[in-house]
């Protein structure tokens, strides 16, 4: 076999070594690597299920950073999964109301997002070691939400790091944006933009392509990377947490050898369903990937007719991570089902851009019978986690909710009753006045923080400490920009 490198879904001639992959972000024709072939899982399900989570983190990333050795590799992993998650298996199982609530949210910032981001630093200092840079690495992301504040504790403090990170104002969480805007650290800068995610992450797509720019930053002794799931680095860890979650049911006795599960992923920028799409392919026994979303159903659209049509209005809702209209993980997926043909999906993408739409072909149509798209309303969404909260006591946050939700609806239409994994995203601590609204009637006008002690005492769940440090945390960025100015923004702060 030979030695999987990574291309660019827009050029499938360039080919990069993993490490370089991941301090390179995005490819500069615009295009996501992707690796030249999927690799098949070399130790069995049985051995893995004897592993803790780092025993199995290692089984898998080998296949895919295949130029970091055993010890950088796993060095990376045991700096990531470390005391700073609460608890000893770094994700949980639970069982509730009918399917599996894989946790994801035990990390510093408590949202799945950790699971990456803890991770993504070592991947990249460890990279620029590899690879002779001295250049500083400039993180520059968009975040609607989760990614940001997990991407600042990440390369908080970092030596030869700086982090970037916009987020739209008044389009994420109060918990969100408290994390975010007391982000500690001197190479840390966040920045609100009045506009929404996708104004967001379309403005660092152009940056990251902006050649002049890229001048301007090596004479500041600099160089772009990006902590988004755009990049290798994030996209590979998430795959782990889904080889995981098979191997654990699978020794804990809840399923049997060969045995298909199903599995739910609340979605916008498509990583995390992507993730479990690879692993499902790396041979772990996965039937239906089942695509949730919220108002902002770009995806149940296009997964449901072949049409990806992004002009459309852009709703704010109570799951705010997912409201985005350019998923731009879901170019790997359509560069996939076009056979790996660069040209057709660089003739999509450009649709894209020039008409806000494409539609796919009928063979390519083909390529997605692994999924199913389902969306939640507003109104679906909080009464999930009240019918869930009656039933059983266990508390959804409000992606994961939407999540739930659509599960039920998928049961309901096809009777399918397998096995059922659900991503549940982010802890119900960050999104607390909508979910003790659900739970027990409006509570919009009240204080956060006093929300904070009531959801503890109906959950039972004890206050995470990245929620109560945050009540007297002072506040270092407060600067918000047009989308025009983002790129002078930047400057301003490397300068």
């Amino acid at each position: 076999m030979e030695e999987l490198m990574y291309k660019s879904t827009r050029n499938s001639d360039l080919r990069l070594t993993a490490s370089k992959a991941v301090l390179q972000g995005l490819s500069e024709d615009g295009g996501l690597f992707v690796p030249t072939y999927i690799p098949k899982l070399d130790v069995s399900l049985e051995d893995l299920s004897k592993m803790d989570y780092r025993g199995v983190a290692y089984e898998v990333m080998k296949l895919y950073m295949t130029d970091y050795t055993e010890d950088e590799l796993k060095h990376c992993i045991a700096s990531a999964y470390d005391e700073k998650f609460d608890t000893e298996n770094i994700v949980d199982l639970v069982w509730a109301d009918g399917a599996y609530y894989l946790e994801l949210f035990h990390g510093s910032t408590i949202a799945f997002k950790d699971m990456a981001l803890s991770i993504l630093p070592h991947l990249m200092t460890t990279a620029a070691k590899k690879n002779d840079i001295e250049d500083d690495i400039v993180i520059l992301t968009a975040t609607s939400g989760d990614t940001g504040k997990a991407a600042l504790a990440g390369f908080d403090s970092v030596p030869g790091t700086k982090i970037i990170v916009f987020y739209p104002k008044g389009g994420v969480s109060f918990i969100q944006e408290r994390q975010m805007v007391t982000q500690a650290g001197a190479n840390t800068c966040v920045i609100g933009v009045n506009g929404n995610f996708d104004d967001c992450q379309s403005a660092v797509k152009r940056m990251f392509a902006d050649t002049e720019l890229k001048k301007t930053l090596a004479e500041l002794g600099c160089r772009f990377s990006s902590a988004n799931s755009i990049n290798i680095g994030r996209l590979i860890p998430q795959v782990v947490y889904y080889v995981y979650s098979y191997v654990k049911l699978l020794g804990e006795g809840k399923i049997a050898r060969g045995d298909e599960i199903n599995v739910t992923v609340p979605t916008g920028n498509f990583g995390n369903i992507l993730a479990a799409y690879l692993a499902k392919h790396m041979g772990v026994p996965i039937d239906r990937l089942i695509c949730a979303s919220n108002e902002n159903k770009v995806l149940f659209d296009f997964f449901n007719t072949g049409v990806y049509d992004k002009k459309r209005e852009f709703k704010l809702t109570n799951s705010p991570s997912m409201d985005i209209l350019i998923s731009s993980n879901l170019e790997r997926l359509i560069y996939f089902i076009a056979g790996e043909d660069d040209d057709a999906n660089k003739a999509l993408m450009k649709s894209l851009t020039d008409e806000g739409r494409y539609e796919i072909t009928d063979e390519m149509k083909k390529g997605l019978k692994d999924f199913y798209g389902g969306f939640a309303a507003e109104a679906d969404t909080l009464s999930q986690i009240k019918k869930l909260y009656d039933d059983t006591g266990y508390v959804l946050d409000t992606h994961t909710a939407v999540a739930s939700f659509v599960y039920d609806e998928y049961v309901k239409k096809t009777g399918d009753k397998k096995k059922t994994v659900i991503a549940s995203t982010a802890s119900p601590y960050k999104f607390t006045p909508s979910v003790l609204s659900a739970i027990e009637g409006n509570k919009s006008d009240a204080d956060p923080f006093a929300l904070v002690d009531i959801l503890a005492e109906k959950s039972g769940v004890k206050i995470p400490r990245a929620v109560s440090e945050l009540k007297n945390a002072p506040i270092k960025h407060d600067k918000v920009v047009e989308i025009d100015e983002m790129k002078g923004a930047v400057l301003e702060f490397l300068r």
